[in-house]
């Protein structure tokens, strides 16, 4: 079973050593957008210097030459895993695989359905989509398949539907992960670390059930060992 993935939410570069340093073991971390745009490519670099693995969560979505080009330099990045938006569409999906892949051979490349945030109103009202947020995010998920990728990030109420659509090789990542006495804060479709491995996700990611807490590390192992069962 894969470790889970912790969101390293933080501001800057002293709050995360001050949060890795109370770790003695290899994580799986989350660079999202606030901490990138804060610190840069270094961060990466620092962290993965640790001997730390890197999901690096920058969710592009433009041109398929503009997310090549970005693509060709985050692979240069030495990340375990990145991602793109399935909106995007085919056409960059395939340019930015083929850029991510060629510097990074190994690394994993997937791409967002729906954010956890959403919910049925927002895809029918806001959206103006046709289908139910389910079939919205089978629909993006056989895009992604179709586009070459490893997977999609998709709420783990979705990780069944997507795998018997798209088969069991393809990833399913799951944010909107909470222990049951946590808030779930701006999250919609939350679910716990056991209920998720439940549904078949293949990566579960936590950020402020973990980060937030007084004791990062014991709440860690409680998730892992929750996930992991």
């Amino acid at each position: 079973m894969n470790r889970p993935i912790i969101a390293l939410d933080f501001e800057n570069r002293e709050q995360v050593e001050q949060f890795l340093n109370r770790f003695d073991e290899s994580l799986f971390v989350k660079v999202g957008m606030e901490l990138f745009y804060a610190e840069g490519p270094q961060i990466v670099q620092e962290i993965h210097a640790r001997g730390h693995d890197i999901f690096l969560d920058l969710k592009l979505y433009d041109i398929p030459n503009t997310v090549g080009r970005a693509m060709s330099v985050l692979g240069g990045l030495n990340v375990a895993m990145t991602n793109v938006h399935a909106h995007g569409g085919v056409a960059m999906m395939k340019r930015a695989a083929e850029s991510f892949k060629d510097k990074n051979p190994d690394g994993k490349l997937i791409a967002v359905t729906q954010l956890t945030s959403m919910n049925e109103l927002n895809v029918s009202d806001e959206q103006q989509s046709k289908l139910s947020l389910d079939d919205s995010v089978e629909h993006l998920a056989r895009l992604t398949l179709s586009a070459g990728l490893d997977g999609v990030v998709s709420s783990p109420l979705e990780s069944k539907r997507i795998h018997e659509t798209c088969g069991d090789d393809f990833l399913t990542v799951t944010p909107g992960i909470r222990l049951s006495e946590d808030s779930v804060d701006d999250q919609v479709r939350v679910v716990t670390p056991d209920e998720s491995r439940a549904l078949g996700t293949d990566y579960i990611v936590v950020g402020r059930s973990i980060t937030t807490s007084e004791d990062p590390v014991g709440k860690y192992k409680v998730v892992k060992s929750l996930w992991q069962g």
